[in-house]
């Protein structure tokens, strides 16, 4: 069947048909098919149209997990995952129980035939878990601001009020180095705000403060970043902090793939991290009310050349240049990690590489 562009009436359309329920899934249907999350078919969520319809979805306050099932790399794992808060030890656990199945083989026949000058480099078909391009994919390195991706999945799990509204504390602009901000201390947004922020602008405070208000606080959110970092089976990753600025915050790319891919289950960081900007209005009792025009960080995505469903860029002296990305290419989802680029334009002339690789391969 032939799929027809989709016009920005369709579109808007399609938003407006999802469910707008507790649970940050929604199937959605166009031209007559699904393309609920264990479809093939993706969307790239960008624009302020579908920031408005996930700040829809993420308005009420709900104990559902916001993972319906966890896709560990290799193939697609069902969950039934109960969350719970423990006062004993202020910590927030969750109960799951798995069924993985796989699909697709699981080979090196279908390589793209590239070269890249970043140092770690890994690309999937996430339709078949197969690797279509390795380059030491397997050795742990920091991966900055890419941590952003779990500290979010780690938020949506806890099934919190995203209407809550935060404040920045001075200890939120403390960190393990120094990092800019356009943020202040006092500054007031709600959660669901500080999850854009972190996730479209890459806001270091914003990722902090959303640790901070977690059940059992920044130490309990810790935890539970590197708990679900075991449960998607990611054997070399390690968080020490919730924005990336820890040099001990380290990965694979390969195990950066089974985090995109978990990541993929969320509708919410879809959205958020495919938003090409958004003006906030940041409420501050000390220094007043301001607008805050952000950007998203990624260029690719802010230029709208390429299908990006996921996307998350990072960068500290130790890490290099940093991307994760999901897109659908030549009708086929593939996954991109880069790690430890040494420059922007070395990490967006291997993501361009890839992406342009990637619209000729074969399909069958």
């Amino acid at each position: 069947m032939k799929h027809l562009p989709l016009t920005k009436q369709q579109l808007i359309a399609a938003m407006i048909s999802l469910s707008l329920g507790s649970v940050a899934q929604a199937a959605l249907t166009i031209n007559g098919s699904s393309a609920s999350s264990e479809s093939s078919a993706r969307l790239s969520w960008g624009g302020a149209d579908s920031l408005s319809e996930a700040r829809s979805i993420m308005s009420k306050s709900s104990n559902t997990s916001a993972i319906k099932k966890i896709d560990n790399g290799s193939g697609t794992t069902s969950i039934s995952n109960t969350p719970s808060f423990s006062s004993s030890n202020n910590s927030y656990n969750n109960t799951n129980s798995y069924n993985t199945t796989y699909r697709g083989s699981f080979g090196n026949n279908n390589m793209i035939p590239i070269s890249t000058d970043s140092r770690s480099v890994a690309v999937i078909d996430a339709e078949t878990g197969e690797s279509i391009y390795q380059k030491d994919a397997d050795i742990a390195r920091p991966m900055a601001s890419i941590t952003k991706v779990m500290t979010a999945m780690v938020v949506l799990d806890a099934g919190l009020d995203m209407r809550e509204e935060i404040t920045l504390d001075p200890e939120d602009f403390v960190g393990p180095k120094r990092a800019s901000s356009n943020l202040k201390s006092g500054d007031r947004l709600n959660r669901a705000e500080m999850l854009l922020m972190a996730l479209m602008k890459s806001e270091n405070p914003a990722a902090k403060s959303l640790s901070r208000n977690y059940p059992g606080g920044y130490s309990a959110f810790i935890r539970a970043m590197n708990r679900k970092a075991q449960e998607l089976g990611m054997s070399t990753a390690f968080f020490g902090d919730p924005t990336g600025l820890d040099k001990r915050n380290v990965a694979s790319s390969n195990d950066l793939v089974k985090m995109v891919r978990a990541a993929g289950n969320y509708d919410v960081i879809r959205r958020f991290s495919t938003t090409k900007s958004y003006d906030f209005y940041v409420s501050n009792y000390g220094s007043g009310n301001r607008t805050y025009k952000a950007n998203n960080t990624n260029s690719l995505v802010r230029d709208g050349s390429y299908p990006i469903g996921i996307s998350k860029t990072g960068f500290i002296n130790e890490a290099g240049r940093c991307i994760v990305m999901e897109t659908r290419v030549n009708n086929r989802p593939a996954i991109i990690v880069i790690l430890g680029a040494n420059s922007s334009a070395t990490r967006l002339g291997d993501a361009k590489n890839i992406l342009n690789s990637l619209a000729t391969r074969r399909t069958v």
